[in-house]
């Protein structure tokens, strides 16, 4: 079954397993230690309460400027591809043919074409992305995070944002990124933070080593190996964490059950553990029906589902959604485990048939609910990938039938929307190709400086290590021309 991962600490020698059953409980299910709710709230660099939110989408894989948001319709067929430009909303902005949605809703978001980093690794590529760091960290492992890792975007704005109630200030749906090969990617967790900082990752979307793209409807297999995805996109019930095989604490018989299951234990233990208000609030906040509902978009109206789309994208952005309206400030949603954008073949199918298509219509919804319920200017929207595509397309006749192309950091179009900034524009541009930046380069340090100041993070706030040792936030200048 799916699950909420959970972290937490048992310093005590005593009650050990009245602690283990609190910890995976509220604040375990929380993603937050036991002595760390008030911690988070209090700690050095925490800023006041801002109504600011963010949701990053990350594109693991990496999805091709030329196929979305800066086609090159006047250079040579190997390198424009076989999709054809169209207009959008905006006088003189062009996407790509299968976004037609999107280029209707033009005036709600912006484009920066010149987005640059110097590696062409996956894993390295995904480090860079997903914490705003261009350069590998000391100890980085392609094949695994280690604790030298530097902290995700997600991590930081969990960390240093304070809570508007009781949830995490910051989670990640509905997945970790995870490779074919079952190694964890890296770039994802809190690193040099320690583990207790962590995103809360909410599990909602099994993993399967051979399936891609927005299952059920649009799932597909870059190298079509035909092996079955059974896979439900669920709402996560709860896993414990630390070998704990007292499993009669949490009976698989529903997530409300199992949660008043650990409201029981916590009220029991409350007197002798000597809970806080913030673990109260904790508790008070699991068997919140806006919580339950939030997380159990499959059972959303079949109105808005269809809106969204009946697939694991259009799902996790309406969870996105809703998690940012219940109180969460920052959501990353990773739309496609598995490297699902890394069209190195069978590109054009892949794209024009089960790619492009759900992106298109759930980012779309999403744009549209955020404006009207008046919450889109409150909530930046950022969407990338770990890197661009070669400008030239490229064949690997051993894996696949027809080409695509291959991994390019040198650029990549980042897609902006909402948080106050302006939309309709395009920021910077890539050469004739598609190969580099042309005009105003911007970095991934940049485009998590506009994250940081969408969500109110001060210029001089900080992040600690392991050790209380400070670190600058900002590595970079909010990107000037979306402003």
């Amino acid at each position: 079954m799916p699950s909420v991962s959970m972290k937490g600490h048992c310093s005590h020698p005593l009650l050990v397993n009245r602690r283990a059953a609190v910890q995976a409980g509220a604040v375990g299910l929380l993603g937050l230690g036991m002595n760390h709710l008030a911690g988070l709230r209090e700690a050095s660099g925490a800023v006041a309460p801002r109504a600011r939110t963010c949701i990053y989408i990350f594109l693991s894989g990496g999805i091709a400027q030329h196929e979305s948001f800066d086609p090159k319709p006047l250079a040579p067929a190997e390198i424009r591809g076989e999709f054809a430009p169209i207009a959008t909303a905006t006088p003189g902005l062009q996407i790509c043919e299968h976004l037609p949605m999107l280029a209707q809703r033009s005036r709600l978001w912006s484009v920066c074409r010149s987005l640059t980093h110097p590696s062409n690794d996956h894993s390295l590529g995904h480090h860079i992305m997903l914490t705003g760091r261009s350069q590998a960290p000391v100890g980085f492992r392609s094949d695994a995070p280690t604790p030298t890792d530097f902290p995700s975007i997600a991590a930081i704005g969990g960390a240093v944002t304070q809570a508007r109630n009781n949830l995490p200030p910051a989670a990640v749906i509905p997945d970790r990124l995870v490779h074919y090969s079952g190694r964890v990617i890296p770039g994802q967790f809190a690193g040099q933070m320690g583990p207790q900082h962590d995103p809360w990752f909410i599990e909602a979307s099994p993993f399967h080593n051979t399936s891609y793209g927005a299952f059920p409807q649009y799932q597909f297999d870059h190298q079509e190996r035909g092996m079955a995805d059974n896979r439900l996109f669920q709402a996560p019930s709860l896993s414990l964490q630390h070998g704990l095989t007292e499993g009669k604490l949490v009976q698989r018989v529903g997530l409300l059950t199992a949660l008043e299951e650990q409201r029981r234990y916590l009220d029991r233990s409350a007197e002798i553990e000597g809970f806080d208000r913030y673990r109260q609030g904790a508790l008070s906040l699991l068997t919140d029906p806006m919580i339950k509902q939030a997380l159990d978009v499959t059972r959303a109206d079949d109105a808005t589902q269809e809106r969204y789309g009946k697939n694991s994208f259009g799902w996790s952005l309406l969870m996105a959604r809703r998690l940012v309206e219940v109180g969460v400030n920052l959501v990353q949603v990773n739309l496609g485990n598995n490297e699902s954008w890394d069209t190195h073949g069978e590109a054009v199918p892949h794209l024009r048939d089960k790619l492009l298509p759900p992106t298109d219509r759930a980012l779309s919804a999403l744009l549209d609910d955020l404006e009207a319920s008046g919450l889109l200017n409150e909530t930046l929207i950022v969407m990338a990938g770990e890197f661009g595509r070669t400008p030239k397309i490229t064949h690997l006749p051993a894996f696949y039938k027809l080409p695509g192309r291959d991994h390019w950091g040198a650029v990549q179009s980042v897609f902006f929307a909402g948080g106050g900034l302006v939309g309709g524009r395009v920021v910077g541009s890539s050469d004739k190709q598609g190969g580099y930046p042309a005009d105003d380069p911007q970095t991934p340090e940049n485009m998590a400086a506009t994250i940081y100041q969408s969500l109110g993070i001060p210029e001089t706030a900080a992040w600690h290590d392991s050790a209380n040792r400070p670190h600058h936030i900002y590595n970079g200048e909010p990107i000037a021309g979306l402003l």
